[in-house]
């Protein structure tokens, strides 16, 4: 049944979001933040499909830890699944996020992720990658957006850690904006890279917004590490 399940959710997600980015390809003419407003009806869909189809559910843990609505944020996230990356659109304000440009080449998936204005970087790029990340977050930060970054840059499994890079740290102590740090269990449920996805409920915690103005990166990616990691852990 689970095998089923996961089956007719992949069919429904791929003919949704087929139909879904062809008839959203005329917000191209509208301002950033309320195309996104619109986009994010895919997402919406797509956490009511899970939940209907799949079995899976989510609860959200400190959400009155969230900067007050218009102030700008850095989110900087684990990351273990797909799944974070759809809730994430529902639970947050407008979030631009930093991904690999590979998938901005993907048809129809990746025409929809340029609509909703992401930092897309060329992840081998180093040091060129980090000024991507400065420049275009400034950018959309200035626009209405928070930035959304999942430092350790892929999936990882439930239990494991991944290296924590400092890019999510860089934009926030370059623009001195507060990182909101995020964990979540959503790997159990929803696996790196598995088809079969398990029904059951996903937690997700919001840890209380970390002030960066006058800090290091170095210093910053660590509070944000310690504090996921701990989470993590209490999981």
């Amino acid at each position: 049944m689970t095998l089923l399940r996961s089956l007719l959710f992949l069919l429904i997600q791929i003919a949704f979001t087929v139909v879904f980015v062809v008839a959203i390809l005329p917000t191209a003419v509208m301002a950033p933040v309320p195309r996104y407003r619109v986009i994010r009806h895919w997402a919406r869909t797509m956490l009511v499909v899970a939940r209907y189809v799949l079995g899976i559910h989510h609860r959200v843990e400190g959400l009155e830890h969230l900067p007050a609505p218009g102030s700008p944020a850095i989110v900087m996230a684990k990351h273990q699944s797909a799944w974070e990356t759809i809730a994430f659109q529902c639970i947050f304000p407008p979030l631009s996020f930093v991904l690999k440009r590979e998938l901005l080449a993907i048809p129809f998936f990746g025409w929809g992720l340029r609509l909703i204005s992401p930092i897309a970087i060329d992840r081998d790029a180093g040091r060129e990658a980090l000024k991507d990340i400065e420049q275009q977050g400034a950018d959309r930060l200035a626009k209405g957006f928070w930035v959304l970054i999942f430092p350790e840059g892929t999936r990882v499994k439930p239990g494991e850690q991944g290296k924590y890079n400092i890019g999510g740290a860089w934009l926030a102590a370059r623009t001195g904006v507060p990182v909101v740090p995020v964990a979540h269990n959503a790997g159990r449920l929803w696996p790196k890279n598995a088809f079969v996805k398990r029904p059951g409920e996903i937690t997700v915690v919001i840890g209380p917004a970390i002030a960066t103005a006058g800090k290091k990166a170095s210093a910053i990616n660590a509070e944000v590490e310690a504090w996921i990691e701990a989470e993590m852990a209490r999981l």
